[in-house]
């Protein structure tokens, strides 16, 4: 393979590896669900007395 193939190679299994390690920390560094949940206490379903 010529110099030009291997640094593309290289630069693309690069940018792919980096982008998964990006996501995998925005993922698994999220704050969890629950606390920025807020509905209110009063919210009418409508299937009591129906």
């Amino acid at each position: 393979m010529q110099t030009e193939g291997w640094i593309f190679m290289l630069a693309s299994i690069g940018f792919v590896c980096s982008l998964i390690a990006y996501c995998f920390y925005r993922v698994l560094t999220k704050p969890a669900a629950a606390e920025h949940l807020h509905a209110p206490q009063t919210i009418d379903t409508g299937d009591e007395g129906t």
